[in-house]
């Protein structure tokens, strides 16, 4: 299905991964519908309501606090002046297109169209907080996804410091 607005993987995957963690449950076929099923003729742009759900934490995370809504395309059509037909893309149609994401059940292929007729497979259950690469030459069907998971914070230690004598146990008798 079509987006207009900013395709490129840094955004949209977030997003996608966000949405299938915590607004959809896992569940590919609900996001399937919302996302390509229900959808008249394309979106305008992905919002943070596929954020719904998500940890408060993570949303500003991906955010910084804004919020905007997902928005479909509407009032669309034709050359002629007749409503527009539902077109979905496809790889005979994608003039002009960068970046395609397919949902499958074991993660999202990402595919820099200009580069490559496929991509690497992003797993479901990927950090929406990870790095991600937007270079298009990065995404070679071949390789490891250009994803890197974000550092996490380290726990205190409960071990004693090494600076610090540990404390010494009384014999009793």
């Amino acid at each position: 299905m079509y987006v207009h607005f900013d395709g490129y993987p840094d955004s949209k995957l977030p997003l996608l991964l966000s949405a299938y963690q915590y607004r959809f449950a896992g569940d590919l076929e609900a996001m399937a519908r919302y996302l390509i099923d229900d959808v008249q003729h394309g979106w305008d742009e992905l919002g943070t309501d596929l954020l719904d759900g998500a940890p408060a934490a993570l949303r500003r995370s991906l955010t910084k606090g804004d919020e905007w809504p997902s928005r479909q395309m509407t009032d669309v059509v034709s050359a002629d002046g007749t409503p527009a037909e539902r077109e979905l893309i496809t790889q005979d149609g994608i003039d002009g297109l960068e970046w395609a994401y397919v949902l499958h059940p074991h993660g999202i292929e990402v595919i820099a169209l200009q580069e490559y007729d496929r991509g690497p497979v992003v797993p479901w259950d990927t950090d929406p907080r990870s790095r991600i690469n937007a270079n298009p030459a990065a995404w070679p069907p071949s390789s490891r996804a250009p994803v890197v998971a974000p550092r996490t914070t380290r726990r205190p230690s409960t071990t004693a410091s090494a600076t610090q004598p540990a404390p010494r146990k009384t014999a009793r008798r």
